[in-house]
């Protein structure tokens, strides 16, 4: 009887602690899920006027449906991108300004690398659409390149320094005026992981193979000791 105690008692703490964590997966699916409808209904929220916001904040204003118009000024960054059944290609991050004065970033959405050299010239646009503050620049993406200019990632605070405009910046769901071959790309839940599911399988699946590894191992001890 002494012999099998302790490959018990590991056994059932480990089933016990692989399941508690499948548990708790599925706690964070429900939180997740919560979560990702509660942006989707702020993505399609009732527009705001951008420029009646008072000074940018990422962590209100995130998703905040806006409306913008002005102009565009043919200054702009292109970020390398690309697109499902289109290939390779950037996205066109670009300025809109104000008869004011006031200066913001819109991303423009997507633009064919064969469209690259075609002409952008400064164009009257009103736009709807989300703002935005992507993170997508690690330790291991490169500067942006000082001879084609090319971006490899969108950085709203540096783009912004470097186009001079707030930091801010609009995801554009639809524009009215010329789209100089542009495709938007708006802003919604399919590019926040959910993987929560995913997660609660393997560790419920582990606990399968932990009990398992666990009735075969006192199969053998029972074995042993007839």
């Amino acid at each position: 009887m002494r012999r099998v105690l302790f490959p018990l008692a590991l056994g059932l703490c480990g089933i016990a602690i692989l399941m508690s964590l499948g548990f708790w997966q599925l706690r964070r699916l429900e939180w997740k899920e919560t979560m990702l409808d509660q942006i989707a209904a702020r993505i399609d929220g009732t527009p705001v006027d951008v420029f009646a916001l008072g000074s940018p904040d990422p962590e209100t204003q995130i998703y905040l449906p806006v409306t913008a118009s002005g102009r565009t000024t043919g200054q702009e960054i292109l970020v390398l991108s690309g697109q499902k059944h289109v290939g390779a290609g950037y996205e066109v991050i670009a300025v809109l300004e104000t008869d004011g004065g006031r200066r913001i970033l819109i991303d423009r959405g997507f633009l064919s690398e064969d469209a690259r050299d075609a002409a952008r010239p400064p164009v009257a646009l009103t736009v709807t659409g989300n703002l935005h503050w992507p993170n997508e620049s690690d330790a291991y993406t490169p500067p942006p390149d000082a001879t084609t200019g090319l971006w490899f990632a969108r950085d709203v605070k540096a783009m912004a320094e470097s186009l001079e405009t707030d930091p801010l910046m609009v995801v554009i769901r639809t524009a009215e005026g010329d789209a100089q071959g542009i495709v938007p790309r708006p802003v919604d839940t399919s590019g926040i992981p959910n993987d929560h599911m995913n997660y609660a399988i393997t560790w419920f699946s582990l606990a399968a193979v932990w009990a398992g590894m666990t009735l075969y191992l006192l199969w053998r001890i029972r074995r042993r000791t007839i």
